[in-house]
């Protein structure tokens, strides 16, 4: 009987690429618990002592405390309404004979074409003038800060989720009409179950993508819907940068993502793969 030889190569191969992958969080890490003076110091790999004072300034900081409630509502509002409105769309334009259906897609993927900055402007004047009733205005709101995150994720969620709904094979919805179903009944009852593992990817990777943003968010709001992103630019001032206090801020925002990771990881395999293969 032939020995199965431990394959080393690729263990070691993946080990350092994981460590080079890893090493910058772990030096955020060691940059927010060390004191000020100790920063510009010979850089120290290993630690000797943990100065968590950087953390102490940033949880009992109320504003900033208010910008990640705020990064919390408009990241999770604009990822479940835009991961609906794609499942939506891609079971219309996947289900039913429409005309210019591909260049519907095609249509769809252009505005992620261009980079955001061309679209301050006009996002900004809608915004502060053309959406306007009274005093009330979706400038520096977090329904707006949403709906803007939806103009550039929407696009993103649909082509995300064309295979996942492709794969779905249309025998099950035409049994389930032929039993009396309706629409809605076959979206939900059928396709839904089916559809998760890429809804749950779809619904990740936009939560990431508005939790991470920070052009739109520093140019759009200013109090009332300033995020946690652009709340680490108040630490760059003309007296000098609080690296420790913007370590640990950085350090903090990843939590909620590893947190969303963790719910949702055994869905992200299967529907980053769902529809790739069709027999």
């Amino acid at each position: 009987m032939k020995k199965t030889r431990f394959p080393w190569l690729p263990v070691v191969l993946w080990t350092l690429i994981s460590l080079a992958t890893l090493f910058p969080i772990y030096w955020l890490f060691v940059i927010s618990v060390k004191q000020p003076f100790d920063l510009f110091s010979t850089p120290d790999v290993i630690l000797r002592s943990f100065f968590w004072k950087n953390y102490q300034d940033v949880l009992t900081n109320p504003t900033l405390r208010g910008y990640m409630l705020n990064s919390m509502i408009i990241s999770s509002g604009n990822a479940l309404l835009v991961t609906t409105l794609g499942f939506l769309a891609c079971y219309a334009l996947t289900r039913f004979d429409l005309a210019g259906k591909e260049s519907i897609f095609f249509w769809t993927i252009t505005n992620r074409m261009a980079p955001p900055a061309v679209f301050l402007l006009p996002l900004f004047l809608l915004l502060t003038q053309v959406y306007r009733i009274g005093d009330f205005s979706l400038a520096d709101s977090k329904l707006g800060m949403i709906l803007v995150y939806c103009s550039f994720n929407l696009p993103f969620a649909i082509w995300t989720l064309r295979p996942t709904v492709e794969g779905i094979p249309k025998e099950l919805d035409e049994a389930a009409y032929m039993d009396g179903a309706s629409p809605w009944t076959v979206l939900y009852d059928i396709i839904f179950p089916l559809a998760r593992p890429g809804l749950a990817v779809t619904l990740i990777l936009t939560w990431v993508f508005a939790w991470n943003e920070y052009l739109l968010a520093a140019t759009l709001t200013n109090f009332h819907a300033r995020t946690l992103t652009t709340g680490l630019s108040e630490y760059v001032t003309t007296t000098g940068t609080a690296w420790g206090i913007m370590a640990a801020i950085s350090m903090l925002t990843l939590v909620p993502a590893l947190i969303v990771f963790s719910v949702v990881q055994r869905h992200i395999v299967a529907g980053l793969t769902f529809g790739a293969v069709k027999g």
